[in-house]
Parts: structure tokens; sequence; C-alpha cells
């Protein structure tokens, strides 16, 4: 999750250089937002995105309705439309945002059954939380994120494609873990590229209900991280079920999905305050 302070600063930085990048476009009369290193979504026409999108659906198992394709064509021209304002991805060229973002988000559906709760910690833009919830209506779905921009952006893609059982909070996560409104009350959580599993686990457990199920989307190499985090998830109540590898579709980009079953109570004492899981990993 990241916080306030150094990074929020960071990020106000980035948009004022933004705004002046804008500004340099007015008065040079600059069209081509690639010139200026950024990518415009015109770059893509809707058929060569639904042509993409329904290549690597298939290999991953996942047929779209036209519907669904269109929401996800407006999604990524509003995520490239904001991120000329907000910070929200590095990721610009309309493929990489279908195969790095979409797809990626999308390999985790497999392991979410129907009519289920399911939080997003520390989504970001929306991933994979957005994502989901276009493929599966079913599903009723909480975003929480503690920068209040990213907020107002998702806020405004659930408007935009008339999204239904899916909510924004925004909160650091925990302060979102010690909610009794929230407290192990979702059969799933998720995140993606949030922390190591140790400080994942601290974030993740407490808000997931006995019997629910933590699915960390993670990248290659995770041996070290399983080996360093049982011991947090044994404390939180939970246990490694298994851990997937594969790779995206026609890339060399490795992933690996850790399941973490919750199989009793949380103690109490955690999550500890905000920033504290980090500095302090539990052993």
């Amino acid at each position: 999750i990241k916080g306030t302070g150094k990074m929020e600063l960071q990020e106000d930085m980035l948009d004022v250089y933004k705004d002046k990048i804008k500004k340099i476009r007015v008065s040079e009369g600059i069209t081509d937002l690639g010139k200026l290193g950024f990518s415009n979504c015109e770059d893509m026409n809707i058929e060569e995105f639904e042509r993409l999108m329904i290549e690597y659906g298939k290999k991953i198992n996942i047929k779209f309705t036209e519907e669904q394709l269109n929401k996800f064509y407006e999604y990524m021209n509003l995520l490239l439309e904001w991120n000329e304002k907000i910070n929200l991805t590095a990721i610009t060229e309309p493929k990489d945002v279908i195969l790095k973002h979409f797809i990626d988000s999308l390999t985790i559906n497999k392991y979410l059954k129907e009519n289920r709760t399911l939080a997003d910690v520390g989504t970001g833009a929306g991933f994979p939380g957005i994502p989901l919830k276009i493929l599966r209506p079913d599903l009723k779905i909480i975003l929480v994120d503690s920068l209040n921009k990213r907020i107002n952006f998702l806020n405004e893609v659930i408007l935009k494609l008339n999204l239904k059982d899916i909510d924004t909070v925004h909160s650091r996560i925990e302060d979102f873990g010690k909610n009794k409104k929230y407290r192990e009350k979702f059969d799933y959580v998720t995140a993606r590229a949030v922390a190591n599993l140790s400080v994942l686990s601290e974030y993740l457990l407490p808000i997931c209900k006995v019997t629910g199920k933590c699915i960390c989307m993670k990248g290659s190499n995770v041996e070290e991280e399983l080996s360093l985090g049982k011991g947090a998830i044994n404390v939180l109540g939970g246990k490694i079920s298994r851990v997937d590898e594969f790779m995206l579709p026609d890339s060399d980009i490795c992933r690996n999905v850790i399941v973490v079953d919750k199989v009793k109570n949380t103690p109490g004492r955690f999550p500890r305050k905000a920033g504290v899981p980090a500095k302090e990993p539990i052993k």
C-alpha cells in the first residue's frame, strides 16, 4: 500500500510536471503524446483492441461478450486520459495495458466461485478488481486504496461503465482491517504487487472470513517470499494451499499466484498500526 508523505509528495510533483507538459502541448501545437513520452488511446482502434482481447482471453479460457469488450475499451481510454493528470500507471501502450493489466488481472478468475464477496487491497488504478467486475457481474467487490486521487478515478470508471455492486473505500489497509464493518467479512481478498508475503498477509488475512481465501498475485521467484512468509501466515490464521506459476500469453512474463486459506480467526491485535507491518514484518 502506498502511504502518505514522501510517496504522495512525489506523485504531486509528477502531477505538476504533467500539467506543464500539457501547457507545452498547447503552446507548441503538439497533438501526438508519443513525442512527449505518453500514449494516445487512438493508437489502437476498437477492432484491434477486441481482436487482442479475444485472442489473449482464449489462452486463459475466458470468452468475452461484446458489452464486456466495450467496457474494457472505455476503461483503457479513461485510464490513459486520467494518467495524463495523475500518476496511475507506467504502462501506457494499449497492447501492454491489455496484457499486463487486463489479462493479468483476469488470471485469478478461475479461483473465484459465483456470488461471492471480494476485497481488492491497494487497488491503484483498479487492478485486478475492475477487470474482474467487468467479467464477473456476480461478484460484490470493494476497492481499497490510500490515495484519494486514485479513488476519484475509480469512482469515475464505475460511473462511466455503469458497474453495480462495486464500491471504493479510501483507507490505509491497516485501518480498514480494524474496522468491524470489514473485518473477517470477505470470501476473497486479493492484492497485486503490493508487498512481500509477510507484510501482505497482515494486510489481507484480518479482512478475510474463516473458510475464505487470500489470492496473492506475484511476479517470478517467490521461493524466498514463501519461506519467509509462512510464519506470519500461521500467526494470522492462514495456511498456504497452493502456488501456481504460469506465463502471460505470448510473452516471457512469469507470474505466480499464492492462495492462502483462512483456517482460523486472526488475533485481534492484527493488523498493527499504519506503517508497522512494513517496518517490522511478523517472523
